[in-house]
């Protein structure tokens, strides 16, 4: 069984019946002379009352803008970019201001030292001769002396060369600066072998050939040398070599040395010894066999050590 409807309390008015009738709507929009004489009234006082606007521009707009504001404004501009540019580059400019200030550095302490160098501050005071033995070493320091009051850096190793070259006995030289005053001058002598006689005297040699002096008379200690060929000779050469590799007692007791050729030298003694050496070869084994005999036979007229393996005494 269906159940009725309610009964309605009231009637509501719509939005459709509260709405004017077209017939209503046309009498509102149609205007009577009193309303359009009211809106003409309303329209003049309008214009009386609205503020009067010249070319230039009504009363809420900016006055135009000068060259100087431009000037700034460029400048703000400007002036914010460089900020900006600072900011993003600063490591950068950071990391080279640390390698500008070192290389800067390192130029400073280097022209410095050269500076320093080759300034009075480091002039020649005191030259000192280290190796001298047969030489006078006094005299050697002499014949420097014009290098005093030099800077060490501007020593001239070509007059060194120059004042050195009158000492023959002087084979090699070696400078070597000790700051901030002394120059030290470390020399190695000739070793002399012996002497030839000629028409001039005695001449005194190293192992290389050059005469180191010459006497008229034999020097002490330096035997005489009889050599083929002259100084110039291979003789000449493998003798020097002997000598030179002869122990000190037997080298103090030479008295003569004599080869013809490169295979044959030949050693005398102060004692009446006669030594036949042979070549240069082996020399250091032949001077131990040599003072091993002389203990041995100390009343040896010869010794023969061309073969050291094989030595014959008699």
């Amino acid at each position: 069984m269906r159940r009725p409807a309610p009964i309605p309390a009231g009637r509501d008015v719509s939005e459709e019946e509260k709405a004017p009738r077209p017939a209503e709507r046309s009498r509102a929009r149609r205007p009577t002379p009193t309303d359009e004489a009211t809106a003409t009234d309303a329209r003049a006082d309008a214009v009386v009352d609205a503020p009067a606007v010249s070319d230039a521009g009504g009363p809420d707009e900016a006055p135009l803008t000068s060259a100087r504001d431009v000037w700034r404004a460029a400048r703000a501009r400007r002036k914010a970019l460089r900020a900006e540019i600072r900011r993003f580059t600063q490591r950068s400019r950071r990391r080279r201001i640390v390698w500008l200030s070192a290389i800067g550095s390192l130029v400073l302490l280097v022209g410095g030292s050269v500076l320093a160098a080759y300034s009075p501050l480091f002039a020649v005071e005191r030259i000192t001769v280290v190796g001298a033995t047969t030489l006078d070493a006094a005299a050697i320091e002499g014949a420097l002396s014009e290098q005093v009051g030099t800077p060490l850096a501007l020593v001239d190793t070509s007059e060194v060369k120059a004042a050195l070259l009158a000492f023959p006995l002087i084979e090699t030289y070696a400078l070597e600066a000790h700051p901030p005053h002394d120059l030290t001058v470390r020399i190695v002598e000739r070793t002399p072998i012996g002497v030839i006689r000629s028409q001039a005297g005695y001449t005194l040699l190293d192992a290389a050939g050059v005469a180191l002096a010459t006497t008229s008379d034999q020097p002490a200690g330096q035997p005489l040398l009889d050599i083929d060929g002259g100084v110039d000779s291979v003789a000449f050469e493998s003798a020097g070599l002997v000598v030179r590799s002869l122990p000190a007692d037997v080298r103090a007791a030479l008295t003569g040395v004599s080869a013809s050729t490169a295979d044959d030298v030949t050693l005398t003694l102060s004692t009446g010894l006669t030594i036949v050496w042979g070549s240069a070869e082996r020399s250091p084994e032949k001077a131990e066999v040599v003072a091993k005999s002389l203990i041995a036979r100390p009343d040896a007229t010869t010794i023969d050590v061309t073969s050291p393996a094989a030595v014959v005494i008699g």
